[in-house]
């Protein structure tokens, strides 16, 4: 009976995790941006947006990362009773902070300086992406925000890989230039591993609601949409 019992155990947890994983692929697929919603990375993928609109790039992730990283970091303190799903928000939280030590490079190589920063002024389209994810951070349960913004970094490392190749095809930046958008582009395994685990325990524990983590992850499209448009619209 024992046998039995744990037999019957093991079969219910690759249930779950086949669960997960469906689910994280569905969500993806589902929640997949429109390939016309983001008018400026065809534009760079064919060398086409100015310096000035890379150096806007570089000028508004300077504002991004630092505001997620917090955020992150937040939703992580709120999930003390989910590990799961703690454990993948400081994963994130973490990469936040690899990739602000990469993006100086890019910034550089698109010219921007302490003047041009200090001038800068922010594009509200740019910022409502960072807004949300604060949202989230006050307001979500921690696995439903995990998912969301899984879905929305599959998008966002596209856009990545796609502007890597073009800084270094058409704008001849070099490798420490392009960094910020490689890191960004690289499989995560242990990240996708922690994602896929914190949406297990959070169906299992019942906290995770799916129709409410696709609504967060539908929004998060639309903002990321949002946040390349305003780039590519004149200043």
């Amino acid at each position: 009976m024992q046998l039995s019992g744990s037999r019957a155990d093991h079969s219910g947890k690759d249930a779950m995790t086949t669960t997960a994983r469906d689910l994280l692929e569905t969500a993806t697929h589902a929640l997949a941006p429109d390939p016309e919603a983001n008018p400026l990375v065809p534009l760079i993928a064919r060398g086409e947006a100015s310096r000035g609109t890379l150096a806007a790039l570089a000028l508004e992730q300077a504002l991004v990362i630092p505001a997620d990283r917090r955020a992150f970091g937040h939703l992580a303190e709120r999930a003390a009773d989910d590990p799961e799903s703690a454990a993948c928000l400081r994963l994130l939280a973490d990469g936040e902070t690899l990739a602000e030590e990469r993006l100086t490079a890019f910034a550089e190589a698109c010219g921007v300086d302490a003047a041009g920063t200090a001038a800068y002024q922010p594009r509200p389209g740019c910022q409502a992406y960072p807004a949300y994810v604060a949202w989230l951070a006050l307001n979500a349960e921690p696995a439903d925000a995990v998912l969301a913004l899984s879905v929305n970094f599959s998008a966002w490392g596209g856009y990545c890989a796609t502007i890597a190749d073009a800084l270094r095809r058409h704008y001849g930046f070099s490798d420490d230039a392009c960094a910020f958008f490689d890191f960004f582009a690289a499989p995560a395994p242990d990240l996708d591993r922690q994602a896929e685990a914190a949406v297990r325990a959070g169906l299992e524990a019942g906290r995770l609601d799916p129709a409410r983590a696709h609504r967060h992850g539908r929004l998060l499209q639309a903002y990321e949409a949002m946040f390349w448009t305003a780039l590519a619209q004149p200043a």
